[in-house]
């Protein structure tokens, strides 16, 4: 059974519900997972992570498809989240001028960050129940070409606004056939990771893993059905494309 809030937002998260989290090896995907546990009403929390050693490959369709056939059997899904991603490429950091840009890298930061995510949604959609559900994806807010002030990272922003094009298309898709679904791009904010320690010149403002997935959670719980993708920070504040 769902259950229907205010102003027409449907929550599966009232009723018995099961995650899949893609990713789960980083920090905010470790997070994620602990989080669902936590969750008295997620009957069942999947975890998919390049660190479990099965061969999951952003770069790799076939270990996609693989990955997707197993978690299955599981399903179906009412919540998945990617939270795969990469800013460092090659153990190279983001380009700060025109002069930094190498080819080589652009194309592995669009694999990584656009096209492997992509590939995710294509072969883990199908996993969703039917009714009302949610598949979010971690973006950055770098991705706006609306709040781009400061320039710089060049591949970075650029396939995080790829990935953004992504989701916003492919939810207007998947939604001809499921009116319920909830496609979302998440802007975690800075959080306390691997990923954020080499561009953070003080941990001050970071946040812990914990903080920003809570966050996030209850921003996807207040999410209205609409046609297209959503775009929110994780204290639930919509982000300009």
């Amino acid at each position: 059974m769902q259950c229907l809030g205010k102003e027409g937002v449907t929550h599966f998260f009232d009723s018995d519900f099961r995650a899949l989290v893609i990713g789960a090896s980083g920090a905010i995907g470790q997070a994620f997972e602990v989080a669902l546990k936590g969750d008295r009403n997620c009957v069942h929390v999947e975890t998919v992570a390049r660190a479990q050693g099965s061969g999951f490959d952003l770069l790799d369709v076939e270990s996609l498809a693989a990955h997707a056939e197993v978690s299955a059997d599981r399903g179906p899904y009412h919540l998945i989240v990617d939270a795969t991603g990469a800013l460092m490429i090659d153990g190279v950091g983001p380009e700060k001028s025109l002069a930094a840009v190498e080819p080589d890298r652009l194309v592995k930061s669009f694999q990584l960050n656009a096209i492997g995510p992509l590939l995710v949604l294509r072969h883990f959609a199908p996993l969703l129940a039917t009714g009302p559900s949610i598949y979010a994806k971690l973006s950055a807010r770098v991705g706006s070409i609306s709040d781009n002030h400061k320039g710089g990272w060049y591949g970075y922003r650029a396939s995080k606004a790829a990935l953004n094009m992504f989701l916003q298309t492919a939810a207007i898709e998947l939604q001809r056939k499921q009116p319920g679904l909830r496609v979302v791009a998440l802007q975690p904010g800075t959080v306390r990771s691997n990923l954020s320690k080499p561009f953070s010149a003080s941990g001050a403002n970071l946040l812990e893993p914990a903080e920003s997935v809570a966050g996030m959670l209850t921003a996807l719980r207040g999410l209205q059905v609409r046609s297209g993708a959503h775009y929110v920070d994780y204290q639930g504040q919509e982000i300009l494309w």
